[in-house]
C-alpha cells in the first residue's frame, strides 16, 4: 500500500493520442493478454487467479508481469507513452485520475460494484466513469503491545475508544526511565493524520477537489493529536525516532504500547517468532466529531489502446469477482479482498488477531483517500511543512495554514 506518486504532471498530455498495441491473435484465434502487477508476494494468488479464468476462456492466456514498485510507474508511463500498456494493470486511486485524463484507461461499463465499499469504489471514477474494478482492501487499524499493557494494568483497546481513552491509556504506558511510550507517532497520511482530521470534523480537501480543507479548525485539531502527543504530552518518541528508524521495526521492540498501523501488517507481525504473539489489534479510535477511516485499495483497470478489449475487460471484471476475491483471501497473504463476504479465508489465516473486528467494525466508516487530479504536488507541501510541526520546530496551526494557502494554489492550476 505504499503511497509515492512517481509521475510528472505533464502525463496527462504526454499519453493522449498513443497508438495501439500489438495484435496477439494467433492463427488458432486463441489470444494473449497480458496483466501487470508490482507485489511479487501476491505471485501465488494470481496464477491461481488466471487459472481460474482461463478455465472459463480456455481460448484466452493471461501473461503475467510482475515490476517492482520503485519500477512500476516509470515503466508503466512509458510503455503508455509508446501505445504498449498490458492490457490490464494494477492503479491506485492517486494515479487514476492522470492516467483517465490522459487517455490510457478505458472506462468500465455496467459494472455491478454493490458488493465493494462505496469509498474504494469513489477513489476510481473520474468525470462520472468507472477507470478501475475494485481488488484489495487497505485498512488502518490500532495495533498494540499486549505485554506492555498487562504490565501496566491497562485495559485492552476495544471498539468503543475514544480519543480521551487512547490519550489515558498512552500515559499509563510510558515510562520514561525505561525509554518506553504509550505511542508511535509516525508522520503517516492514511492510517495517521487523515482519518484523524476527518474524525476531528475537518477535510483535507473539498469535495469537488478545488480547496484544501488543511486550514479548517477540526484539520489543525486532527494534527495536533499527533503533535500533542509528542512535543506536548511526551507519550510518544520525538519526531525523529520514527524518520531514522521504520516504525513496525521500533513497534516490535517492545518500547511501544500503541501503533496506527495498516491490516496489511498482520503477515510481518505474524513472522515475528519472538514478539508476534504479543500484539493485537483494535478498530482506530472515534473522534470527537465522528467515527472514520481512510479506505485504500488497488483495482485493476484496463488499457484504453488493448487490442483485445473485450477479452480484457472479462478478465478484469472476473478478478473482482466472487471465485476470484475468495482465492485472494484464502491465500493468507498481506492483500485482503475488498467484495463484501469473501475475507474469512483471510481472517483465518491470523487467528491471534482480532482482524475480523477490527474490520467489521471500520468498514461502514469507510472515507476515500483524498485526492486531486496532480495529488503529488500538494502533498510534497504537505509532508515537508509537516514535518516541522513534528519535530516541534513550528506552531502545527501555522503550518496546517500554510499548507492551504500553497495547496489552494496548486489546485487552482489544475
Amino acid at each position: 500500500m505504499r503511497l509515492r506518486m512517481t509521475l510528472a504532471a505533464a502525463l496527462a498530455v504526454t499519453l493522449a493520442g498513443c497508438g495501439s498495441g500489438t495484435d496477439t491473435t494467433t492463427k488458432s484465434g486463441k489470444i494473449t493478454i497480458s496483466y501487470a502487477i508490482w507485489e511479487k508476494n501476491d505471485q501465488a494468488s494470481t496464477q491461481k487467479i488466471i487459472g481460474a479464468f482461463q478455465k472459463q476462456h480456455p481460448d484466452v492466456t493471461v501473461k503475467l508481469e510482475i515490476t517492482p514498485w520503485d519500477q512500476y510507474w516509470i515503466k508503466l508511463q512509458t510503455a503508455a507513452t509508446g501505445g504498449a500498456a498490458p492490457d490490464v494493470f494494477w492503479m491506485n486511486s492517486l494515479n487514476v485520475r492522470l492516467y483517465a485524463k490522459g487517455g490510457v484507461l478505458a472506462p468500465i461499463e455496467n459494472a455491478d460494484v454493490s458488493a465493494f465499499p462505496q469509498a474504494i469504489v469513489d477513489g476510481y471514477r473520474y468525470n462520472g466513469k468507472l477507470y478501475g474494478m475494485p481488488r484489495d482492501v487497505g485498512l488502518p487499524v490500532l495495533w498494540y503491545d499486549k505485554e506492555l499493557f498487562d504490565k501496566a494494568g491497562v485495559t485492552y483497546p476495544t471498539a468503543d475508544w475514544t480519543w480521551d481513552d487512547l490519550r489515558a491509556a498512552a500515559k499509563k504506558l510510558t515510562d520514561p526511565a525505561k525509554k518506553q511510550y504509550g505511542l508511535l507517532a509516525p508522520m503517516w497520511d492514511q492510517g495517521g493524520f487523515y482519518p484523524t482530521i476527518v474524525q476531528a470534523g475537518g477535510h483535507v480537501i473539498s469535495a469537488d477537489g478545488k480547496r484544501s480543507g488543511f486550514d479548517e479548525p477540526g484539520s489543525i485539531r486532527g494534527l495536533e493529536f499527533w503533535t500533542d502527543m509528542i512535543n506536548k504530552d511526551k507519550v510518544a518518541p520525538p519526531a525523529q525516532a520514527t524518520t531514522d528508524t521504520d516504525p513496525v521495526q521500533l513497534f516490535m521492540t517492545g518500547k511501544y504500547g500503541m501503533y496506527y498501523g495498516g491490516s496489511w501488517l498482520a503477515t510481518a507481525f505474524k513472522a515475528n517468532t519472538e514478539r508476534g504473539d504479543k500484539v493485537d489489534v483494535a478498530p482506530l479510535p472515534k473522534g470527537p466529531a465522528q467515527e472514520a477511516v481512510i479506505l485504500l485499495g488497488l483495482a485493476n483497470a484496463v488499457s484504453a489502446k488493448s487490442e483485445h478489449p473485450v477479452e480484457s475487460a472479462q478478465f478484469a471484471t472476473f478478478l473482482s469477482s466472487e471465485e476470484a476475491e475468495k482465492i485472494l483471501s484464502d491465500t493468507g497473504g498481506a492483500s485482503v479482498s475488498s467484495r463484501a463476504g469473501t475475507q474469512d479465508g483471510w481472517f483465518d489465516a491470523f487467528p491471534n488477531y482480532h482482524l475480523k473486528e477490527a474490520f467489521d467494525a471500520s468498514i461502514p466508516h469507510g472515507v476515500p483517500y483524498p485526492v486531486s487530479l496532480n495529488t503529488a504536488k500538494w502533498q510534497d507541501v504537505q509532508n515537508k511543512l509537516l514535518a516541522e510541526a513534528w519535530a516541534g520546530k513550528r506552531p502545527t496551526a501555522d503550518a496546517a495554514r500554510e499548507i492551504a494557502a500553497q495547496m489552494n494554489e496548486i489546485l487552482a492550476k489544475e
